[in-house]
């Protein structure tokens, strides 16, 4: 049993209290283990979805490496090198690992939302933990770990803007900036192709189907909080985008898979706008 989880005649973990501490853990290795045993060890936790919790400590826990900079000082590696498809594989094993904080931050964030919710992002970050772990241990094989490249922080500057309001949040973590990476991925594919990297497009399709997945769950929770505050979701968002300064999406779109995760066909035309 991991250690994370109650042992036999302990009392049951409370599990947003849990997907908080887990948030605050700096080592990128212990979060992702103990994200995955979360998600597998939940039927033996309390669930209190009324609870107001507090961090004791700032958000999110990270390693001292990877040296975070804005986004266009980041160094862009040919991949036609074995460096710089490395650092390719760095800086999407750096986006899932942001992707476990951001669903972590959504299960302890939010209270008096239904239990479906909270369960829902646990499976999310369960999930991204192990994209994060599939991604690491691959580019453990081409000589290299995480942090050894420099990233950026762009996930997580808007889970800050939104941390008040969770409408907000779904509408545009998930279903915006977690959707990009559905348009993302497929050329993505085809870049370590080329390269002849044939484990890393394996891995980025196992990542593509699970995304389709987590874009889905962003979009039904926007729309269920929508609904119960009695806001229109499709003349919501472009205001919600424009007040929180989110990015517009560019194509090319992989149409097919944001039909999958419950784009309407009408968000879709948004898009070509």
């Amino acid at each position: 049993m991991h250690p994370d989880l109650p042992r036999a005649g302990e009392q049951a973990l409370e599990l947003r209290s849990r997907a908080l501490a887990l948030l605050q853990e700096c080592d990128p290795l212990a979060k992702a283990a103990a994200a995955r045993a979360l998600l597998a060890g939940r039927d033996a936790l309390a669930l209190d979805t009324t609870a107001m919790l507090q961090p004791a400590g700032p958000l999110p826990g990270r390693p001292a490496r990877p040296l975070l900079l804005p986004a266009l000082r980041v160094p862009q590696r040919s991949m036609s090198r074995p460096e710089g498809r490395a650092s390719l594989l760095h800086a999407i094993a750096h986006i899932e690992f942001n992707a476990i904080n951001l669903a972590l931050d959504a299960v302890w964030r939010f209270p008096g939302l239904p239990a479906a919710y909270y369960l829902d992002w646990l499976q999310v970050a369960g999930e991204e933990a192990l994209h994060f772990t599939l991604l690491r241990e691959h580019l453990l094989s081409l000589g290299h770990d995480y942090g050894d490249f420099p990233a950026h922080d762009g996930l997580w500057i808007m889970t800050e803007r939104t941390a008040h309001d969770p409408i907000a949040r779904m509408a545009l973590v998930p279903r915006t900036l977690e959707a990009r990476g559905l348009d993302a991925t497929p050329p993505l594919q085809r870049k370590f192709a080329a390269a002849g990297d044939a484990r890393a497009v394996e891995i980025l399709g196992i990542i593509l189907q699970d995304e389709i997945g987590h874009v889905a769950i962003g979009n039904r929770w926007y729309r269920w909080l929508c609904e119960r505050e009695g806001l229109d979701p499709v003349a919501l968002y472009p205001e919600l985008a424009a007040r929180y300064e989110a990015p517009r999406p560019r194509p090319p779109f992989n149409l097919a898979a944001r039909t999958a995760a419950g784009f309407s066909a009408e968000e879709l035309a948004y898009l070509g706008e």
